[in-house]
């Protein structure tokens, strides 16, 4: 199957992360999906992609972070463009510092949950049945290393939830050992950021949409976690064509 052939569903896909994850997936000649609660943010994707790929561009307004949202998303999606041969969620990549924890509120604890953790697990839920009995399909999750340490003061909220989506990740791992589509796991240990935004310990996100775009059009690994701790892992990593 080339990639013209295959459609992308980019989970997350109008954020930071996932908009360089965009850009490169259609620069390979894929199909690409995006679905967001925020049409403002949908347009600002078909003005920043390459203007030659707008075409091979479909975006939908939905709500993913609810299971009757991702369902009707779902539905919407497929009308439009058929199928969906694979899957980036980036969703579980995310920022917050608002405070020590006995400042917050049980309500801002679910707000972190919901972006990191659970609208990852239902937008799972709706759309890896549609990737996981292929061989030739994927479901490639993006998460961060937030979920391991407290980055820095204030944002203990975001290791809350980055732990959870590190955990879910695992979860499915192991309890999907033998699905044949290709499910893998890139843990970014490192802010990721634009071109203008960049700083020490960053990198920048059209570099790692193109090694995670590297890995989806290649589909030669599977159950794995790949561990980017440096700009140069990106490279040697994808790049240098050692998935």
């Amino acid at each position: 199957m080339s990639s013209s052939d295959r459609v992308v569903l980019a989970l997350g896909g109008a954020g930071t992360v996932g908009s360089g994850i965009v850009k490169a997936l259609l620069d390979k000649g894929f199909r690409v999906a995006v679905i967001s609660r925020d049409g403002n943010r949908l347009e600002k994707l078909q003005n920043f992609v390459t203007p030659s790929t707008k075409d091979h561009l479909y975006t939908l307004v939905g709500d993913v972070g609810t299971e009757e949202g991702a369902e009707a998303a779902k539905t919407s999606l497929l009308k439009s463009v058929g199928k969906v041969t694979d899957v980036v969620s980036s969703l579980g990549f995310s920022w917050w510092q608002g405070g020590p924890p006995h400042t917050q509120t049980l309500k801002e604890l679910h707000q972190v949950l919901e972006t990191l953790l659970l609208s990852t697990f239902t937008s799972w839920k709706a759309f890896f049945p549609l990737v996981k009995d292929s061989a030739s399909g994927t479901y490639t999750f993006i998460t961060g290393g937030a979920g391991e340490r407290l980055l820095m003061p204030g944002t203990g909220f975001l290791t809350l939830g980055a732990a959870g989506a590190l955990a879910f990740c695992q979860v499915v791992r192991e309890e999907y050992p033998d699905v044949p589509c290709k499910l893998n796991e890139v843990k970014v240990n490192m802010g990721v950021a634009t071109a203008e935004r960049m700083g020490t310990g960053y990198i920048n996100h059209l570099d790692l949409g193109e090694a995670v775009a590297s890995l989806v059009e290649k589909r030669n690994t599977s159950h794995k976690v790949f561990s980017i701790n440096s700009p140069a892992d990106l490279k040697t990593v994808f790049l240098e064509e050692k998935v």
